[in-house]
């Protein structure tokens, strides 16, 4: 349980992708990962710990071994992004002269009537004039600010039969009256409204999660697709000793609109993070080349658990459940990359360290979503396998999870991140 109260705190200084990389640098550097920047040299050395992000909202932290002897790399990615609302640059919309309305747009695919009538708040990241320079600060209001009202059912009989919500419409939430966002950001943090250039604020659930279930087997959040991945691999990574691998534990933007950004998994981030590492150390190309045919990227993004109340919806035998192991995810047109070799390598490693896992796919007429597997081997072609945590109300303003599967997750990346993965006679070799 120490796992699931630590990653609920994580979440509440987690609000939204710059501020889960805030959390993350912080996490690494009391574990004594040093700071990197992509705008300087780098001088790395043999035996240490690294991190570095991109745009803020993306991050890669890596550990160098003492040995180079038959060299491959352990790599493992998540993403920082969630289903939300972002605030347009021009946003103050007034109503009838007697409601400010915040001007939205929808980010990836949220369930849209999870967001309704609760407590919302705003933040992000603001770009202001500063002496000649411009300063980036992340924000946050961390208070009930916001909501976005239903229609009431007298004015919508048909209301629990579903309705078809209009994005520019139905989902502006309500600020006050005669507000603005760009006084209350000079009322709260001091910025003139003058000095403002810009920003990249979203909306956030107030509540940031409890356990829940007559055992305790459960709890209940906001972002667990995909913070959770995030958190149990880097505290997996962070507890795992270096062999002869190269552990590089990445936590990718923008999964939830597609990654075609540069700090996505169809960005050359991951890429030129590896190609730096080999430069630093002269590793030849040729050598490059071999140790990335060794090597193995683990893609983590939540999987679907069996929905007490719509069990049909999943394969009949294919199926998995909250709280009784990492999911592997499969799929035969490749929306998840993970093959036999892949899984063979991974299920080896979960042997080897008593660690379950359960076998997920679709219904054959039913279409999931795809992940950040496939997407980052068109940048890094290595093996890949696609895994998860079993997962109720994926894309909900609030999901639900199993308290047992974080630890399960951090278990299995420190038995991962602490194998080292060869070739030797054609046959795949773990050490």
């Amino acid at each position: 349980m120490d796992y699931i109260n630590n990653f609920i705190d994580y979440l509440k200084t987690s609000t939204n992708a710059y501020e889960a990389v805030r959390s993350l640098k912080n996490i690494l550097k009391e574990n004594k990962f040093i700071e990197l920047n992509e705008y300087e040299n780098w001088n790395l050395e043999k035996g240490k710990n690294y991190y570095v992000t991109r745009n803020g909202s993306a991050l890669i932290a890596f550990m160098i071994p003492n040995d180079f002897t038959d060299l491959s790399f352990n790599m493992a990615a998540a993403h920082t992004d969630s289903p939300t609302f972002k605030i347009k640059p021009h946003n103050n919309i007034a109503v009838a002269k007697h409601y400010s309305m915040l001007n939205t747009e929808v980010y990836g695919g949220p369930i849209y009537s999870s967001f309704f009538d609760r407590p919302l708040s705003i933040s992000g990241r603001i770009f202001v004039k500063d002496n000649g320079s411009i300063k980036e600060e992340l924000i946050n209001f961390d208070k009930d600010l916001l909501v976005i009202p239903n229609e009431c059912i007298h004015f919508n009989r048909d209301v629990n039969s579903g309705k078809n919500y209009n994005p520019q419409v139905d989902l502006l939430p309500l600020l006050g009256k005669d507000a603005s966002l760009d006084s209350l950001i000079e009322d709260e943090f001091g910025y003139k409204k003058e000095d403002i250039l810009s920003y990249d604020l979203t909306l956030y659930s107030r509540f940031r999660g409890s356990v829940i279930g007559a055992k305790q087997e459960y709890f209940l959040a906001p972002q667990i697709d995909d913070l959770e991945s995030v958190y149990g691999l880097f505290e997996g990574l962070i507890n795992s000793s270096s062999k002869r691998s190269v552990n590089v534990c990445i936590a990718f933007d923008n999964e939830e609109v597609g990654s075609q950004t540069k700090q996505g998994a169809n960005g050359t981030f991951l890429l030129d993070v590896l190609n730096r590492i080999k430069d630093s150390f002269k590793i030849s190309d040729e050598a490059f080349k071999v140790a990335l045919a060794k090597s193995l990227m683990v893609s983590c993004d939540n999987a679907h658990a069996v929905h007490p109340n719509d069990v049909a919806k999943t394969d009949s035998i294919n199926n998995v459940f909250m709280n009784e192991g990492i999911v592997i995810k499969h799929n035969a047109n490749q929306h998840y990359a993970t093959d036999g070799l892949s899984q063979a390598v991974l299920k080896y490693v979960f042997d080897l360290n008593k660690i379950p896992y359960q076998d997920f796919t679709n219904r054959s007429d039913v279409r999931g979503g795809s992940t950040l597997g496939s997407i980052s081997t068109t940048q890094v072609s290595i093996p890949t396998v696609d895994i998860g945590l079993a997962q109720l109300a994926m894309h909900s303003c609030v999901e639900t999870a199993g308290t047992k599967d974080l630890e399960t997750l951090v278990c299995a990346m420190k038995a991962f991140f602490s194998a080292h993965i060869t070739k030797k006679n054609g046959n795949i070799v773990i050490e």
